[in-house]
């Protein structure tokens, strides 16, 4: 499995020292902290990054991808400067939470999940933002945008453009 993105072969390895330097007398058990560290450096853990980290723990490739694969917490990809979150929980959802994801697809011309080819926005859809009052509600980065109407998502959409 090889994940390569664009920005994979302009990647300056020399960032890792500094957490292998951390870590060099914690080898067993140090693999998450590693990649914590390295995501936080880099924004994501691209390919290379991976790699690297692969071949200076001595940590067989397939093995940093499934702890990758595994939580949540890392990605795979670069996100863009902004990240919105679009509520499918029950309240959002019997609101039409459904049409506002539909136009934030196609304003974006992402999937959740997705980033815009300019790297504004990543798309993600969660079970809950805990604004069931709001609903349908979106959050972007931490501004919640509820009582939503498809007709308000280029407005909001528009407010973070840069």
């Amino acid at each position: 499995m090889s994940v390569i993105s664009p920005q994979s072969s302009s990647i300056d390895l020399i960032k890792l020292e500094p957490i292998f330097e951390t870590y060099k007398k914690v080898v067993r058990g140090s693999l998450i902290p590693v990649l914590q560290a390295a995501q936080e450096t880099y924004g994501y853990l691209p390919s290379t990054v991976l790699e690297a980290i692969a071949k200076r723990m001595s940590v067989p490739i397939s093995q940093i991808y499934g702890v990758v694969t595994f939580y949540a917490q890392f990605r795979l990809l670069p996100r863009g400067k902004h990240v919105i979150r679009t509520c499918q929980g029950t309240a959002c959802h019997v609101r039409n939470s459904s049409l506002i994801l539909e136009t934030l697809k196609s304003n974006l011309g992402v999937t959740p999940g997705g980033t815009t080819a300019d790297q504004q926005f990543t798309l993600e859809t969660v079970a809950c933002l805990g604004a069931c009052s709001l609903a349908p509600v979106m959050m972007v980065d931490n501004e919640a945008h509820g009582r939503l109407r498809p007709e308000r998502i280029p407005e909001i959409l528009a407010k973070y453009r840069s």
